[in-house]
């Protein structure tokens, strides 16, 4: 089953200083249970398809369909749930009650929020913070319960931007393997934006490559690695052959002299 097809998709921006040609005929499909990473030089697009997907910004070009529908439509039946670079968690109200947010906004009743937000706590192993304030978090922990707040409403599509990239290399190992659990006991279907070759290696069922403004797609690796995947993977000769033709389509989309 298909989740996200693009075609042709293509994004201009019109700024003071004249057009900017963010994504261009970007051709993609997502199925139901992938997780897709999608890497690339900063301002290559990765988040911006990433906001076309949600909703947030209008391609100029192109077609693109979310679960069959347009990403307008898709935004109305909250058909995904969407974790950004920065948790932002409201600091005056408790982790129970910032995941309860979208519920409420939604008008779920009282007693389904509770159910909801104690579900989605245990998925993400926050069932004993949920009274406490998001300055009483780490910030490992302030990005667990952004992620819990984007499982709440039980979308099928997770969007990811970077949620991990601001945090130290072993809080950071330590989110990708909860993070892989938590796809697994879920079956969600996962797009997920990184900088990190090891990062988008040792998550994704696929992963796209994509080049400097105006953002292509250059590549898209099926990834050969079991599902199961410890942490020590990372080490074996099937890891590290992914990562480098991640590296090499890097290097071959990226104008050093520019």
């Amino acid at each position: 089953m298909t989740v996200v097809s693009a075609q042709s998709l293509s994004l201009t921006f019109q700024t003071n200083d004249g057009p900017v040609h963010a994504l261009q005929d970007v051709d993609l499909t997502v199925s139901k249970g992938d997780f897709v990473s999608f890497i690339g030089p900063s301002g290559c697009g990765k988040t911006t398809f990433l906001r076309v997907i949600a909703d947030l910004e209008k391609p100029t070009g192109g077609v693109i369909s979310v679960n069959g529908m347009s990403p307008e439509e898709a935004r109305q039946a909250r058909a995904y749930g969407y974790v950004f670079q920065a948790a932002s968690l409201q600091p005056w109200r408790t982790i129970e009650k910032n995941i309860a947010l979208p519920l409420e906004i939604m008008g779920h009743s009282s007693s389904e929020r509770v159910e909801r937000v104690a579900k989605v706590l245990d998925l993400v192993d926050l069932s004993s913070f949920g009274k406490k304030y998001p300055w009483q978090l780490s910030g490992g922990m302030q990005q667990r319960a952004s992620i819990a707040r984007a499982l709440a409403f039980d979308a099928d599509l997770l969007l990811m931007d970077e949620p991990f990239g601001a945090l130290d290399e072993i809080v950071r190992d330590h989110l990708n393997e909860q993070l892989l659990q938590l796809w697994e006991r879920t079956d969600k279907t996962i797009c997920f934006v990184t900088h990190s070759i090891p990062e988008a290696v040792y998550l994704s069922t696929k992963i796209v490559v994509m080049s400097p403004r105006p953002g292509r797609v250059t590549d898209v690796i099926e990834s050969t690695l079991p599902k199961e995947r410890p942490l020590d993977i990372r080490e074996t000769p099937e890891f590290l052959k992914i990562a480098h033709r991640v590296r090499e389509g890097l290097r071959a989309g990226h104008s050093y002299s520019d």
